[in-house]
């Protein structure tokens, strides 16, 4: 089966992770906190576990369930070329992703293999960047590329949206799938702060097929420009969008709820709403 065209540079990607300050950053952070509070609210034990994320050293070891410790396994995220590792048949009983889909390039594919690696009725977790994170400096820059070099490039990473993610976790064969997206609003004092910023996350143009054209003072002016114009604060301050989509999906079992066949009900919703033919309001 031929291999789906490359979006991203993973080995670009890798070094610029390499390249980054010994410190956590405030994106993972949150995302860490959120999944503590989601695994907070399950009833439920992991006996075996394994968390992937860009830096291995920001990865808890341990978190907890309603009911229980959970032990992680941290791996890095590009440590191997498909980011996964072990064997099919592992049999975790939850696997969590951060932070590494975005920037995989064949995302079904991906999904399949975690799947595979989850036992029966394994909770399978992925935090990711969607589709509207950074849509100001996407527009910055497109702004800034028609202005000075007469045409539009890709320096912003396309990312996934959320109405997608229910979908695709039904493809790679999980249950009960979930795909919700949490936007939070950043704010800096100028555009060069953001761009500083996402080059010590090494977050810096993944793509493929990205701008042969150099980032030269004059486009980043501009970009800067454009930003300023279209989403700064009466205070000079510019807003960021950063949105975190979560997927989750269980490897079907059949302890699991299943929907009702069609014509199954025994109960009539107007009954239940205490409707008759003779009130129909």
């Amino acid at each position: 089966m031929s291999q789906p065209p490359a979006i991203f540079d993973t080995a670009l990607v890798t070094a610029h992770l390499a390249r980054r300050p010994a410190k956590g950053d405030f994106v993972t952070e949150l995302v860490l906190a959120d999944l503590e509070d989601r695994l907070g609210a399950l009833i439920r034990d992991f006996p075996r576990a394994m968390i992937i994320g860009p830096d291995m050293d920001l990865l808890p070891q341990t978190l907890r369930s309603a009911s229980a410790q959970i032990s992680f396994e941290r791996h890095a995220a590009f440590a191997r070329d498909d980011g996964i590792p072990g064997n099919e048949g592992d049999n975790f009983n939850l696997i969590v992703s951060i932070l590494h889909l975005q920037v995989v390039n064949d995302v079904p594919g991906y999904l399949a293999r975690l799947r595979a690696r989850l036992a029966p009725d394994g909770l399978l977790m992925i935090a990711a960047l969607g589709g509207e994170t950074l849509t100001e400096l996407r527009e910055a820059f497109l702004a800034a590329d028609a202005l000075v070099f007469g045409g539009a490039s890709a320096r912003v990473a396309p990312m996934i949206q959320v109405r997608d993610g229910g979908a695709l976790l039904q493809r790679a064969g999980l249950a009960l799938p979930v795909a919700d997206v949490e936007t939070h609003v950043v704010r800096y004092p100028n555009p060069f702060a953001l761009m500083q910023e996402l080059k010590d996350f090494g977050a810096a143009n993944p793509l493929v097929d990205r701008s042969k054209k150099p980032a030269t003072r004059a486009l980043l002016a501009a970009a800067a420009e454009a930003y300023a114009e279209r989403d700064a604060d009466p205070d000079g301050r510019v807003r960021a969008t950063l949105e975190i989509i979560w997927l989750s999906g269980w490897v079907p079992h059949e302890s699991q709820q299943k929907p009702l066949k069609p014509g199954s009900a025994t109960t009539r919703l107007g009954d239940v709403l205490g409707l008759t033919d003779n009130n129909p309001k």
